[in-house]
């Protein structure tokens, strides 16, 4: 399983997010993929890509939202496969927080594009903008699709966990989503039908001429910090700074509440 192969890359990247290895006594146990059977396509791609025996199965039961929902299984067996995925990144049993990057050499917007598939998601908010979003309990996954998204569509993040449930939801939006998903979602790619025809959508997106473009964010630095923290007070360090007395009070409330890291001495 060769990860600079984009089609590797890509399969690893989802299956680190929506699969699932398990393992049975002495030598036994399998690795899955259950999807909704519209994304059966997916899976035989998948099954195609696997030099070892694995099957697909179909099934159709009842959930909290629909009375007859089905759903398809890729199901691997082979010992030598997991082996080859686990040693690779992808763990046994529950992963949802330890799951990072291949520590070997891997085609990054492909391993990205695998993510976002299995756990993000493309498409217009309520307001009709566009957006690429990651849901993840990974720091390391975070910190991958942050680290990308600033070298190919040029924002940067602050990345935080929510309080409610202590998960990573990264969001880009606008213009931004366009540059992202043009690099994720190229012609001829493997993906999913569906979020490949969002990101279609996505990049042919006009922004209306009376929606407004924000000015770019402008990072705090260590300097700043330290100046800020000197004078003590939001409205003498706007002056000194070049900055709003708005940004200076929220910057100083937290840099005293510890959400902002202190700046070294």
């Amino acid at each position: 399983m060769d990860l600079t192969i984009p089609e590797y890359a890509y399969m690893f990247g989802f299956l680190q997010a929506d699969g699932h290895l398990a393992q049975g006594p002495g030598r036994k146990g399998r690795l899955t993929v259950e999807l909704s059977a519209r994304d059966i396509d997916l899976l035989r791609a998948f099954q195609k890509l696997t030099p070892y025996y694995s099957s697909i199965t179909e099934r159709t039961r009842s959930t909290n939202f629909t009375k007859s929902h089905t759903t398809a299984t890729w199901t691997l067996c082979s010992l030598e496969a997991r082996t080859a995925l686990n040693d690779l990144g992808l763990p046994y049993g529950r992963k949802s927080r330890t799951i990072g990057p291949p520590k070997t050499r891997f085609s990054r917007r492909d391993y990205v594009r695998g993510l976002i598939d299995a756990d993000g998601s493309v498409g217009f908010t309520s307001k009709g903008c566009p957006f690429v979003c990651l849901t993840t309990a990974s720091s390391a996954i975070a910190s991958c699709l942050r680290d990308y998204a600033k070298d190919a569509g040029g924002a940067d993040r602050t990345l935080r966990r929510n309080a409610r449930d202590g998960i990573y939801n990264i969001l880009y939006t606008k213009e931004v989503a366009q540059l992202l998903v043009a690099d994720l979602y190229y012609p001829d790619c493997l993906a999913l039908a569906r979020k490949h025809s969002a990101a279609e959508a996505v990049a042919d997106w006009v922004r209306p001429e009376h929606m407004r473009v924000a000015p770019p964010r402008r990072s705090w630095t260590e300097h700043e910090d330290r100046v800020l923290l000197e004078l003590n007070s939001p409205m003498a360090a706007a002056k000194v700074l070049g900055r709003t007395t708005t940004s200076c009070n929220l910057r100083l409330w937290r840099l005293r509440t510890g959400q902002a890291p202190a700046p070294s001495k």
